[in-house]
């Protein structure tokens, strides 16, 4: 049992690095999400959420569904032109990339 615990928060704490997009290349595409997110992933205001340390699946998913409309926020307007022009492989960078920041 020990070690199957022990399994399950290794995989758990390496999420990040198993996040299918490029982080490097994530923050070299980062830059217009800073005005709302923050520099480093940490919003300024709190009507914006924090993306540094996110599960990258989670994010990726969340752009996705911004793109496709899926999602009705008071922000998803915003967001879908944000997203709008982006690829699934920009979105697959992003996400790698907010994961990898310390929270």
């Amino acid at each position: 049992m020990k070690n199957r615990i022990m399994l399950a928060a290794l995989l758990l704490s390496s999420l990040p690095a198993l996040a299918d997009g490029n982080a490097q290349a994530g923050a070299q595409k980062a830059a217009s999400c800073q005005g709302c997110h923050g520099a480093e992933g940490k919003a300024a205001v709190a009507l914006y959420p924090n993306l540094a340390g996110q599960n990258a699946g989670y994010l990726e998913h969340a752009l996705h569904a911004y793109k496709q409309g899926d999602r009705s926020n008071g922000q998803a307007e915003v967001m879908k032109a944000f997203v709008a022009g982006l690829s699934d492989e920009d979105m697959a960078d992003l996400a790698a990339y907010y994961a990898g920041l310390k929270p």
